[in-house]
């Protein structure tokens, strides 16, 4: 009972619906009450119709048979619902004995009366046969309750039967008029959070447009205001650039002149801390384009040229620590956009190579699956742990204990780079050596093999 007063609190579908219903049972209950009052009336009237038709087929010429004889179309018709037709003195003579011996009160008047005979409330009707005689026709009130409120109820049952009918409609209208609503939910739920287009206000209802209105307004400053901070990181680290490469230039002309072996060294330092600095800004460049720049248009690419070129660019950094890379499995063609997909495989090999020990094997695969690709990168490095796995994708994030030097940035510029080709990044332990760390691209683009 709790759970649905806090979904009928904070669901307007749910509220709408629910006081519509309590609305529609509350009307038909007082209409319900109000159809059976004046048919149940009008059927108590029809009955004293009936007595008065009942008294004029008599007259005096064809009185009833007896003064105790009870009237029936049928024999085999219910006893108590028959009619009680009696002869009645006149009215100047009540205490006659006939009236007596009918079981009718003496002092019965002329019209409708209701009375109590012998412990049984009667609905009676009397009036005069002739100028010496008079006649009443009587019937048991319980008897025509019974069959006003048989009628009443008979009158009431479509009523009954489409009531439920309409709440069932209602809820449906309800639930198809917030369709639309319900749909835009859905979409906005599924969106990547760097995803800020505008949401349709196609077939939403007029007072949900003005605040679909304002989210998309919202949306839009907030799009603004990222491209904005993004073109400042750009332009920050374009900036940076320069006297960097410049710190750079004088760092080695410095280490070039005569010095003695400790300030050479300290120069050495230098020049590494100069280094990891202009790699840091090469890294928030390529997170700034990766976020701010249009998609680049799909081509068909060979998953082993990417390898290849690849390769050919980190094999350097793989030969000073003794690295073993091998590509396995079959070439496929994959439609993507070969900008993206190279720049977060360049940097997925990279990071592997960083993490990875000396003699260590990393192993590059692509194989088709029945909705696209998946290409992995596989690595016989320390691994991580499974509470890490995914805060790794978050900005200048660093695992603990780890003594690699790096920016943080690289495992966050392939997530994104990934999810603007429309595909996703996971990463798991590795399969084929004891320890390590399994990185698994999948792509939606179904492969043609060659």
């Amino acid at each position: 009972m709790d759970g649905f007063q806090t979904r009928l609190r904070h669901s307007l579908r749910l509220r709408l619906s629910f006081w519509l219903l309590l609305a529609i049972i509350a009307v038909a209950l007082v209409g319900s009450a109000i159809s059976f009052a004046l048919i149940f009336t009008e059927a108590n009237e029809m009955q004293d119709t009936m007595l008065r038709q009942t008294a004029a087929l008599f007259d005096t010429e064809h009185p009833p048979a007896a003064p105790n004889s009870r009237v029936a179309s049928r024999p085999d018709t219910d006893p108590e619902a028959r009619l009680r037709v009696a002869v009645l003195p006149p009215r100047n003579e009540r205490g006659h004995p006939g009236a007596r011996s009918a079981g009718f009160p003496p002092d019965l008047v002329d019209g409708l009366q209701t009375r109590t005979i012998h412990g049984q409330t009667y609905r009676i009707f009397v009036t005069g046969l002739g100028s010496s005689k008079r006649i009443a026709v009587a019937q048991q009130t319980a008897i025509r309750d019974e069959t006003a409120g048989y009628s009443a109820l008979l009158g009431l049952l479509p009523f009954l039967i489409l009531v439920p009918v309409l709440l069932l409609v209602v809820a449906g209208l309800v639930r198809r008029i917030f369709a639309p609503v319900m749909a835009s939910a859905a979409e906005v739920d599924q969106r990547r959070e760097r995803d800020l287009q505008p949401l349709a206000t196609t077939g939403l209802p007029e007072e949900i447009r003005p605040f679909v209105t304002a989210i998309n307004r919202l949306l839009k400053r907030v799009a603004d205001s990222m491209a904005m901070q993004q073109r400042f990181i750009a332009a920050a680290a374009h900036e940076l650039r320069s006297p960097l490469t410049a710190l750079s230039l004088q760092a080695e002309h410095l280490d070039s002149a005569g010095m003695d072996e400790n300030a050479r060294q300290r120069v050495r330092t230098l020049r590494h801390g100069i280094d990891r600095n202009r790699a840091l800004l090469d890294q928030l460049l390529t997170y700034a384009r990766a976020q701010s720049a249009p998609p680049m248009p799909e081509t068909i690419v060979s998953a082993h040229d990417l390898f290849r070129r690849i390769l050919a660019d980190l094999m350097p950094l793989a030969e000073t620590k003794g690295i073993d890379i091998g590509v396995n499995g079959t070439d496929i063609q994959v439609a993507t956009a070969e900008i993206e997909l190279t720049t977060a495989l360049r940097n997925l090999v990279a990071n592997a190579i960083h993490y990875t020990p000396p003699h260590g094997i990393i192993d590059l695969q692509a194989a088709p699956t029945p909705d696209g690709v998946t290409i992995t990168v596989e690595d016989s490095g320390p691994g991580l742990a499974p509470a890490e796995r995914e805060r790794v994708f978050e900005p200048f994030y660093r695992g603990l204990g780890t003594d690699v030097v790096g920016s943080g940035l690289g495992l966050s510029i392939v997530k994104t780079l990934i999810e603007r080709i429309g595909g996703r990044i996971e990463l798991s332990e590795a399969t084929r050596f004891a320890t390590g760390l399994r990185a698994t691209i999948t792509l939606r683009h179904r492969p043609a093999l060659q």
